[in-house]
């Protein structure tokens, strides 16, 4: 069920055209390109284009008495968890940051973007496997960096199966046990956090868990508990 293409624009926009042109896309499938030449990451950045690296996109049809929408972030990091665990010596060293980011030694080795197509959730993935990119606002890390790069294909099956399984818990179990599963590979409890909301915003504050949605619970200064449903969240 992986396709694989060298070259396209982004395969998050292939998916939602194929899509929203009446193709049925079966939950499963995997879209992999060698090579993107419009790809994009969350709040519109551009998504890097690294030879060798991970770059694909896949879909879920949710049904009705399916969990909230926005938890397959935290059902594709759990997934993309398990696929880079065997991938490092010290799997503690991987970490994941909400909403959709995995770190390594606390710098960004892969994130996921969510998008609707109708009643349809398309989920992108871009895993640094073989580079990492330059980026001024936060540090990168390539799993190169640590030993020889895993094969793309072998990688982009073990995530498909990742994910396969994470989506039967998620279905079978709901967001309980999905969340708790998240809090113990993710972000610390007291860690220090910069929230860049949608609306330019900026909150410090220290990160003080999930609340049963799955949204991220941001203890400020003075106390209080705010709720970040949405925003860009850097470790301060």
């Amino acid at each position: 069920m992986i396709q694989t293409v060298a070259e396209t624009g982004s395969t998050n926009a292939d998916l939602i055209s194929r899509i929203c042109g009446g193709d049925h896309v079966p939950e499963g499938h995997w879209l992999v390109a060698d090579r993107q030449t419009a790809g994009r990451g969350r709040q519109g950045r551009t998504w890097f284009d690294g030879s060798g690296n991970f770059m694909g996109s896949t879909v879920v049809h949710r049904a009705p008495q399916d969990p909230l929408a926005h938890s397959l972030s935290l059902v594709a990091g759990l997934a993309l968890y398990e696929a880079l665990a065997s991938h490092v010596s010290d799997p503690s060293g991987l970490m994941l940051k909400w909403p959709n980011d995995v770190l390594l030694r606390g710098a960004k080795l892969c994130g996921v973007l969510l998008e609707r197509a109708g009643d349809a959730v398309v989920i992108g993935i871009g895993v640094n496997l073989a580079a990492a990119p330059d980026l001024p606002d936060r540090e990168t890390i390539a799993l190169s960096q640590l030993g020889p790069a895993p094969d793309r294909d072998l990688f982009a099956a073990a995530l498909a199966g990742a994910l396969d399984r994470e989506l039967e818990r998620w279905r079978a179990y709901g967001l309980d046990p999905l969340i708790r599963r998240w809090l113990v590979g993710g972000t610390p409890e007291g860690t220090a956090l910069s929230v860049h909301e949608p609306d330019g915003s900026r909150l410090s504050g220290r990160f003080a868990g999930l609340d049963a949605e799955g949204t991220l619970q941001l203890r400020l200064d003075d106390g209080t508990i705010r709720a970040i449903h949405a925003g860009d969240v850097m470790l301060a």
